[in-house]
């Protein structure tokens, strides 16, 4: 199996970006570095750079959004970590033959011009796992 060539973002999900994004800002420093809606998965995100490192807020953009559930769940916090690979079609398959679960068979659109797909929690140690092929990829800090 090949492995992953690095952390593409870390994702919190939040209520409101417009609440939150300040602290990422203003009181960490971070740069930021975009906005958009991913209406294939029901949430806005913002994207900041912080030593070249992306953190992604995650905010619902309608209330049945998986994001939406989550914060009802278990409140704002850590909601994944996301991996870059070359071939995402090709890690899903690898995966799936090891008998990895996966949530998404095959590649969806992510934010950025991005490709997805996300592993389940059950097969990674409790952490809700993303993969991410053909994105910009991080800025420099």
């Amino acid at each position: 199996m090949k492995a992953v060539s690095g952390i593409d973002h870390i994702a919190i999900a939040v209520r409101s970006i417009a609440a939150v994004g300040p602290f990422y800002e203003q009181t960490l420093g971070a740069r930021f570095a975009g906005q958009e809606t991913v209406p294939d998965q029901k949430v806005n995100v913002a994207f900041f750079v912080v030593g070249g490192v992306r953190i992604e807020l995650v905010e619902p953009s309608e209330a049945s959004s998986p994001v939406a559930a989550f914060i009802e769940k278990r409140g704002e916090g850590l909601h994944h970590i996301a991996y870059a690979v070359d071939d995402l079609a090709a890690r899903i398959a690898e995966l799936k033959a090891a008998g990895v679960r996966m949530i998404d068979e095959r590649p969806r659109p992510g934010a950025q011009r991005s490709r997805i797909a996300f592993i389940h929690p059950q097969s990674s140690h409790g952490v809700l796992t993303e993969l991410c092929d053909s994105g910009e990829g991080a800025e420099e800090g």
